[in-house]
């Protein structure tokens, strides 16, 4: 038998690395800017096209390379980084792997021109496919200039499960994003099919945020400033109203190194107990250093995962910083019982009244005007209410008593029959679920579910007949949002005005909201918007055409929070003939149980 196990080619072994590291053209961003900010530049370019599937272009004014240094960056674990296994140990760089080049020159055609400061002449590189195909002298400006083209070009399949061109380019800015909000002492530009969609002058990170994040968060900043022995943190974190129910909006760094962590996102939504929503994220940037040797940076390909040497010490530094920063901006709720310095240093509280005083205010204008009879505001002395049983007695007394008293009592006969056949059929259980009796036992109705089921289908028909109403807001509302999350409305905006919603564009990144399906609460719009945004940013490949049934299903959770429509008996008993009038009466549009039937046999086993 011949020998079957054999070393894969280079080629193909770049290919297998590139999956891992560049999962589409926002992963070739990433690296490639972080490339240039361990360069040491201070200006750097972003060029996209066609979402980055026909350009990436990087240019920065960095250190550049030699000849040598050009043609052996594209090596695998060519790396600058690392001369021996401590160094893992030390990192405080951004690439170390030596991966990324030679990953995306496995799939992509990719152009190098490069020069150093003390070079007269630089170089220029192409390749494809892993194969040199150019190396040459040629004039250019100090630092690196870098084109990704043609991505995935010869890996089909891969090219073929990217998404759409707005889906892959609000990945791009996520990573811009990530990369500029790290470094504020660098200038940033992009450029998007010849557009400029970003020109960020170098400042400091508050000014950094506004200009990336939108103005809205420049009044709702709350700096944070630490300094721990084992950690400092710096960054700011967003005042409650600040709060979104989209995620996205929430940036940890460790060591200037953008970061995944729930664990310490925990940390910090639990400082904001009882300030905000729960469904609600709240907004911070928030910069943790700490001694490279207590963080595991190489556990991931991507190196967006960490592990600490001690997880919950890390958690309770954090939560304990932002919740002195939240304290320390009377932000979170205090109460103080102590007095102004001012007020205790008055005569009327350090000093005992006198009788003569006390007879004096007696016979004051105030103490005259309140005690004067016949009058609305006249407080009148304890002893006149001594007969308290009796006035409340005459208030509580139903008021039938004034009619005839037949007809009080043909009244309240009626009354009380209509409740008890009502209260025979149906109970409310703590407001949230219906029990009420069928012929083979109990049947417990979760109310909230029930109206989900109602509101989408009375939505789906209106959909269909496409005679969705809307009603126009008398003070329309602005709303201003990033440029990632402007991108995705802007893409649903077509869908939103087919179940009643009026919003138009108004300005880079703003849109103004004009009306609103007639069910809607006031005061819901924004709301309702960044649900959209959260569903469309986690929406996957093939649910595209599923699309305007999840927004249905998303208006009817929105409008199922009524709980005032079941307060009464015949709201009770509407509510479950509407549920069964229903195609689907038994599950919500997401899958969740409405109703469960509780047999009488399951009844007498519990009660033995």
């Amino acid at each position: 038998m011949p020998d079957i196990i054999q070393l894969l080619s280079d080629h193909i072994a770049n290919q297998i690395a590139a999956g891992e590291v560049i999962q589409r053209p926002a992963s070739a961003v990433k690296e490639l800017l972080e490339n240039a900010i361990d360069a040491g530049a201070t200006e750097v370019q972003l060029v996209i096209k066609d979402a980055g599937k026909e350009l990436l272009q990087v240019i920065d004014n960095g250190s550049g390379m030699s000849p040598t240094d050009a043609r052996m960056s594209f090596e695998r674990h060519a790396t600058s980084k690392i001369r021996n296994i401590d160094d893992l140990f030390t990192i405080r760089t951004m690439g170390f792997r030596g991966e990324a080049l030679a990953s995306i020159a496995a799939v992509a055609q990719v152009e190098l021109k490069t020069r150093r400061e003390s070079d007269d002449a630089g170089s220029r590189l192409a390749i494809e496919g892993t194969e040199v195909k150019v190396q040459e002298a040629c004039a250019t400006a100090k630092g690196t200039n870098i084109m990704v083209k043609n991505l995935f070009f010869n890996v089909p399949a891969r090219r073929h499960f990217l998404k759409s061109n707005t889906t892959e380019f609000r990945h791009i800015m996520d990573e811009f994003t990530r990369v500029a909000l790290a470094h504020p002492q660098v200038a940033f530009r992009l450029w998007n099919n010849g557009t400029e969609q970003y020109h960020l002058e170098a400042g400091n990170l508050k000014t950094r945020v506004v200009s990336l994040l939108g103005s809205s968060y420049e009044k709702n900043l709350v700096p944070v400033s630490e300094q721990t022995d084992l950690l400092n943190i710096n960054g700011f974190i967003g005042k409650p109203e600040a709060a979104t129910r989209t995620r996205g909006m929430q940036f940890f760094f460790i060591n200037n190194r953008f970061i995944r962590s729930a664990y310490l996102h925990h940390a910090v939504g639990n400082a904001y107990e009882g300030l905000i929503e729960k469904e609600a994220f709240p907004f911070y940037v928030l910069f943790l250093e700490i001694d490279p040797a207590r963080v595991d940076v190489n556990v991931h390909p991507t190196k967006q995962e960490v592990k600490f040497e001690d997880d919950r010490l890390m958690y309770a530094y954090l939560n304990a910083a932002v919740k002195h920063a939240l304290s320390r901006y009377n932000i979170a709720p205090s109460l103080d019982f102590t007095l102004n310095p001012e007020i205790q240093s008055l005569p009327s509280v350090q000093l005992p009244m006198t009788d003569k005083q006390r007879e004096a205010t007696g016979q004051g204008y105030l103490s005259n005007t309140f005690s004067k009879g016949g009058q609305a505001h006249m407080a009148e002395k304890s002893d006149s209410l001594k007969h308290w049983k009796e006035l409340y007695a005459i208030a509580a007394t139903p008021a039938v008593q004034n009619l005839p008293s037949d007809a009080a009592q043909r009244s309240l006969h009626t009354e009380s029959e209509t409740a008890a056949t009502a209260q025979k059929n149906t109970l409310l259980v703590q407001g949230e679920l219906l029990v009420t009796t069928v012929k083979s036992g109990l049947m417990l109705v979760h109310i909230r579910r029930a109206q989900e089921r109602i509101w989408y289908e009375r939505l789906l028909a209106e959909w269909n007949s496409g005679s969705t109403a809307s009603q126009q807001l008398l003070f329309p509302v602005s709303c201003e949002l990033n440029a990632q999350d402007a991108l995705l409305l802007n893409e649903a905006l077509p869908d939103l005005a087919r179940i009643g919603f009026d919003i138009a564009p108004f300005g880079q990144n703003t849109f103004v909201v004009q009306g609103v399906p007639t069910d809607l609460p006031a005061g819901e719009e924004r709301n309702v918007i960044d649900e959209v945004i959260d569903e469309l940013k986690h929406e996957s490949a093939d649910s595209t055409s599923k699309r305007s049934e999840r927004l249905l299903a998303q208006m009817a959770r929105r409008l199922s929070r009524n709980k005032f429509a079941i307060q009464q008996p015949e709201g009770q008993q509407a509510l479950i003939d509407e549920l069964f009038a229903c195609s689907q009466p038994e599950y919500t549009p997401g899958g969740k149980k409405v109703f469960t039937m509780v047999r009488k046999e399951e009844l007498d086993g519990l009660l033995g």
